[in-house]
């Protein structure tokens, strides 16, 4: 573990793991929410027998210092600061869920230090809300909906409260229903808080990009890229499709059977998609 100061003084929790050195394919895995904070040690594990693998909570979030500063243009320079950091000339960036519009503001804002770029389980291009808002709700009870509408409407909610909240929040994220309670009850006891005013500012600003807006600067990001989704994840597929077509050098990955976090019901042909996306940025051409 190490703490990396950024240019305004805010302190970075990050993780390494893998080899090191200068023959090493290096790695940045980027969490998601937005106010969330790094769940992707899973992921990690994928990689890091062949190369370095960074993670870190983003800041205001997690274990990295309170920030205020909540814009997109100051996430993208963070990640810029903690490659400089780690002294990578060009590093494979891999965004989850929001952190997958994350990567993406970052690869087109820094192609020329994106080896390859993936974008897991993300939201993609065009509308997408109606579709998982109607799958989220089919796959809870009506008692859910209401025991969640109920907590949500708390003004603050006790620890046992908060880690139900969660629970509920996420467990139709997950396509094994008959695990999905159990995984979301394993996310939602992690010991930080959500940083509510992060996920709102982030989210409204990613949200107020205009598709023609987003496209023109997919055309930017000229490296390998994998946009991948799983095919039980309630956010339609159609849109993260969307995004690889847009995308110079997209591919896109359907993974049956998997949910919003796919290296929970898929893990080995997800690892296997990861690392030929983490191979193409050292052999482009055969991409």
């Amino acid at each position: 573990m190490e703490r990396v100061m950024t240019d305004d003084g805010v302190r970075l929790w990050t993780e390494t793991t893998g080899p090191s050195g200068a023959a090493v394919r290096p790695v940045v895995l980027l969490h998601g929410g937005p106010g969330l904070w790094d769940q992707l040690r899973p992921v990690a594990a994928l990689l890091e027998a062949d190369g370095t693998v960074h993670r870190f909570d983003q800041r205001g979030c997690g274990r990295s210092d309170p920030s205020d500063d909540q814009r997109m243009a100051r996430a993208v320079a963070d990640i810029e600061a903690l490659r400089r950091h780690f002294g990578h000339e060009r590093w494979t960036v891999m965004g989850h869920s929001f952190g997958a519009t994350l990567a993406l503001a970052y690869a087109w804002t820094h192609p020329e230090r994106v080896a390859s770029l993936v974008a897991l389980s993300g939201t993609g291009l065009g509308e997408w809300r109606a579709a998982y808002r109607t799958e989220r709700d089919r796959r809870a009870t009506a008692r859910e909906r209401a025991r969640l509408a109920e907590l949500a409407g708390l003004a603050t909610r006790s620890a046992a409260e908060e880690r139900e909240f969660r629970t509920l929040s996420w467990c139709t994220d997950h396509a094994d229903r008959a695990r999905a309670r159990e995984w979301a009850a394993e996310d939602a006891a992690a010991p930080h808080a959500i940083n509510w005013s992060a996920n709102r500012r982030l989210a409204a600003e990613a949200d107020g990009w205009s598709e023609a807006w987003v496209r023109a600067r997919c055309r930017r990001i000229t490296a390998p890229a994998a946009v991948v989704h799983g095919a039980g994840d309630p956010r339609p597929a159609g849109p993260a499709s969307a995004l690889a077509r847009a995308l110079p050098r997209g591919r896109f990955h359907l993974l049956p059977a998997a949910g919003h976090q796919p290296w929970r019901e898929q893990p080995e042909e997800l690892g296997e998609l990861l690392r030929r996306a983490v191979a193409a940025g050292a052999d482009a051409d055969r991409w």
